[in-house]
């Protein structure tokens, strides 16, 4: 499994605190060594955004991403759980 970054996600993610910044790439890392989604809250979403996923940050912040046909993911958003669906 290999991870993907649109170049969205990145924009959106230098424009966080550096604090999140870090946290962001921590938990990604974490998704890379393999460990649980319930650990890491990753759930999966509805509506316009029902063939992807969510990986919660903290309580605030989440990042979005889906899941490629030979297994790889591709994270394309960041921001606050309210933001990201509009």
């Amino acid at each position: 499994m290999k991870i993907h970054y649109s170049s969205t996600f990145f924009k959106k993610v230098k424009r966080l605190e550096i604090d999140l910044q870090e946290e962001v790439l921590e938990k990604i890392e974490l998704i890379k060594n393999g460990n649980s989604a319930k650990r890491l809250k990753i759930h999966k979403l509805h509506g316009r955004l029902g063939k992807s996923y969510g990986l919660s940050i903290n309580y605030k912040i989440r990042a979005i991403f889906y899941h490629e046909k030979n297994g790889d993911i591709v994270f394309f958003d960041v921001g606050e759980h309210d933001q990201v669906y509009r």
